[in-house]
């Protein structure tokens, strides 16, 4: 277990340790990563066709029990970080959740590609979370397992779903959400099986896994990903133990059980191809993730807010489905949870200012998506702790080129000026272009006071 950070608040402490306890790995062996590796250990020792003895089988369903109970805690803690009790605060809680995430990601340097790999799969379910809310809102959920949750519930009072009906409202997370979180979670841990492995390292742990695969090695991966993730979900996971008295208690855990597992399998199979079903939920966060948390060498910061190009063109080849992106460009905007925004302040004439200054993007439904919410970081070139919360237009936004250009009037030694007083490494920043496009506030969120970017008073 990682130890907590006498410079982190509370709730970055969470989302550090659920980090760990998700992709992390230790001696005690107690994340879900390590289970799942644990159990490919196993299974590549013990064919699935070999007599077991009672002994044997009964240890192994503790384990299941024990893998199951690991998942579902984890599941129940995302949603609790996610989630509020109205609809407008569940929006500020994933936009925290998210927005730290990213925060906490390296933007620079060697470590990039791995803390990304360990961030992605929790970052992914809030999103699955939060596109699954919009396309019910937007009436645009046909999948029958889902809509018999909602039976009584209109689009419309789906929002305060939780006021109107809370013992339905409580069914539905336990039996829609939760193993939407679970999918999410479990949908590349195939590729920690030895074959996968093996593709991703070599034979002798000589290649990088993070490197861009060629088509063959690509698809193979994709295949003991699916084939590995579907066999841990039936073996190593399973349908858990029911502790009650009653026939109709067990009759009723056991149905809800196998229902949350057919719908996580539905789920994964549906998203390798999602076309217009509801693996969309999984497909549209996963593409989206995998370029935000990128591993990749081609890694690159200042691109980010370019994902949803991304996006269009795999909807357009048919590879998700364009009303699941327009839905997740909706939510998210153009720029992510967490980017640093550079802009210039305009005068209450409108008349520009001679200084460009920082912001955090930190919250979702942007009104414009190119006009992103954002916590001021930074007033008068001075870092600050408890800034406003602030629209920023596009012709304040330097991210745009055409308003860099517009802005780009600022002597020479003025740049340099500014720079220095909001570059920590100045002289390093000095090869940089001098009016930025954005800035990384990573080294800004380390500080322990500067954490609480989503703090509800501001304005």
């Amino acid at each position: 277990m990682a130890k907590d950070s006498p410079h982190q608040t509370f709730y970055t402490r969470q989302i550090q340790r659920l980090l760990v306890k998700v992709y992390g790995q230790s001696p005690v062996k107690d994340s879900l990563l390590d289970h799942a590796i644990s159990y490919f250990e196993q299974e590549q020792f013990h064919p699935s066709n070999e007599h077991k003895s009672l002994n044997a089988t009964q240890l192994e369903q503790l384990q299941r029990d024990e893998h199951h109970a690991c998942l579902h805690a984890i599941a129940l803690i995302i949603l609790e970080l996610a989630e509020g009790e109205s609809y407008a605060e569940t929006n500020r809680k994933s936009a925290q959740f998210l927005g730290t995430v990213q925060l906490l990601s390296p933007t620079e340097g060697r470590r990039v590609a791995k803390s990304n790999e360990q961030s992605k799969s929790i970052y992914k379910a809030v999103l699955c979370l939060r596109l699954l809310d919009r396309l019910i809102i937007d009436g645009q959920v046909v999948e029958p397992y889902i809509n018999k949750f909602l039976t009584n519930v209109s689009s419309e009072q789906y929002i305060n779903f939780a006021r109107y009906d809370r013992e339905g409202y409580n069914r539905f997370v336990a039996q829609v959400k939760i193993p939407l979180i679970m999918a999410a979670l479990l949908q590349d841990i195939g590729n920690y099986h030895p074959s996968a492995q093996v593709i991703l390292f070599g034979e002798e742990g000589e290649l990088d896994p993070f490197r861009t695969l060629d088509l063959e090695q690509r698809k193979a991966l994709l295949k003991i990903n699916y084939r590995e993730t579907i066999k841990y979900l039936n073996e190593g996971i399973g349908i858990p133990s029911f502790i009650g008295d009653t026939k109709e208690e067990r009759d009723q855990f056991l149905a809800d059980e196998q229902g949350k597992m057919h719908f996580i399998k539905l789920l994964l199979k549906t998203s390798v191809n999602p076309k217009n079903t509801i693996g969309n939920v999984l497909k549209v966060p996963q593409i989206y993730t995998s370029i935000i948390l990128s591993t990749k060498a081609s890694y690159n910061y200042k691109l980010l807010p370019q994902v949803f190009q991304v996006l269009n063109k795999n909807a357009e080849l048919g590879a998700c489905a364009q009303i699941a992106v327009d839905a997740l460009y909706t939510i998210t905007g153009m720029f992510p949870q967490g980017f640093g925004i550079v802009y210039m302040p305009l005068g209450e004439f409108g008349e520009k200012g001679d200084c460009y200054e920082y912001a955090i993007v930190n919250n979702l439904y942007p009104r414009q998506p190119d006009q992103p919410y954002c916590r001021i970081t930074t007033r008068k070139l001075t870092f600050i702790s408890y800034g406003q919360n602030v629209i920023i237009p596009t012709n304040s936004n330097l991210y745009f080129t055409q308003t860099a250009k517009k802005l780009a009037s600022l002597s020479k030694e003025r740049l340099n000026e500014i720079l220095e007083l909001l570059s920590s490494n100045y002289q390093e920043r000095k090869k940089s272009d001098l009016l930025p496009r954005c800035w990384y506030g990573n080294e800004f969120f380390s500080i322990k006071a500067n954490q609480n970017l989503w703090n509800k008073g501001d304005t």
